[in-house]
């Protein structure tokens, strides 16, 4: 009889626990396909707020997203998505949070207003904070945090989640050193990057004469960028090229001398401080910028013809 009610028990704990594994599955898949769907954006908003209300999330507020990618090209374990969410958690409560792994990111969202640790100075941000949380928790995969601006609404996620994907290909285009890159931060490369075309033209037109020199466009282009990120002050961009200051403005001359832009002239220094973020965007000189049309090609060509 013990034997028989010992099986039955032990029968019994195995089907409690093998619905409990069903339903946390159940649960999980439930949250994974919600949070796709709100992050594409063209759901039905009616729906998206429907559904919204069992993960405790008030769409009619304003929201950030921030995307925690591998930094090594593999994904990132369930180890890290399991972490964060127990940290957002901590730090949030469980409701008006969702963490949900998507390809080879975690995607956190949380609201742009006043919650605890996730609002207040520019130092403290969502992008800073749960870095700072990846850390204390001991996480060593090697990863970088990106985070969009905060939006309302149903499709305010999928904008935050849409800048937040941007700042990391930036981020990764750039070579950017920083653990945490904050689309705020990249607005300016958003702009450059609407019109690949323009970029390209930009590049070709300001940049490429650059190619005449000996060995390449790369000492010019890197003495440029030196110079720019020092804040336009040639003893800071000698001491970060290690080189002479005298080597410095040689380099700059002989770029002016070049492409016609001078560092000097405000108007031209816009110009050539816009090619030099839009050569790194399109990865140029690495990658070679891709051919004029054949038809501007003519255009210019029977332009030249009649004098134009």
């Amino acid at each position: 009889m013990l034997r028989v009610l010992e099986d039955a028990v032990g029968v019994l704990v195995d089907g409690h626990e093998s619905e409990r594994r069903d339903m946390v599955r159940h649960e999980e898949a439930v949250r994974a396909e919600f949070v796709d769907d709100l992050l594409r954006g063209d759901g039905d908003v009616a729906r998206m707020v429907e559904r919204a209300e069992p993960f405790g999330v008030d769409l009619g507020r304003p929201h950030h997203v921030a995307l925690v990618a591998p930094r090594d090209g593999h994904g990132l374990g369930d180890r890290v998505a399991l972490v964060l969410g127990r940290a957002v958690v901590d730090r949030c409560g469980d409701r008006e949070v969702l963490v949900a792994r998507k390809d080879r990111t975690v995607v956190v969202v949380v609201p742009g207003g006043p919650v605890a640790g996730f609002a207040g100075s520019r130092e403290q941000t969502v992008g800073t904070v749960l870095h700072e949380d990846l850390q204390r928790l001991g996480v060593t995969d090697p990863c970088r945090v990106a985070a969009g601006r905060a939006f309302s609404g149903a499709y305010g996620v999928a904008r935050s989640y849409e800048e937040a994907q941007e700042a990391l290909t930036f981020a990764d285009r750039l070579g950017l050193d920083g653990d945490v890159v904050q689309a705020r931060d990249l607005l300016v490369y958003r702009v450059l990057g609407r019109d690949h075309g323009a970029i390209v033209d930009l590049v070709r037109d300001v940049l490429v004469p650059l190619e005449q020199v000996r060995g390449g466009p790369t000492v010019l282009l890197g003495t440029l960028l030196a110079y720019f990120e020092a804040g336009e002050v040639a003893t800071e961009a000698a001491r970060r090229l290690h080189v002479s200051v005298r080597t410095v403005t040689y380099r700059l001359a002989r770029v002016a001398e070049l492409t016609g832009y001078r560092v000097s002239v405000p108007q031209e220094r816009f110009s050539l401080q816009a090619a030099v973020l839009g050569a790194r965007l399109v990865d140029w000189p690495r990658t070679s910028l891709p051919a004029q049309p054949q038809g501007c090609c003519k255009v210019v060509k029977r332009a030249a013809e009649l004098g134009v």
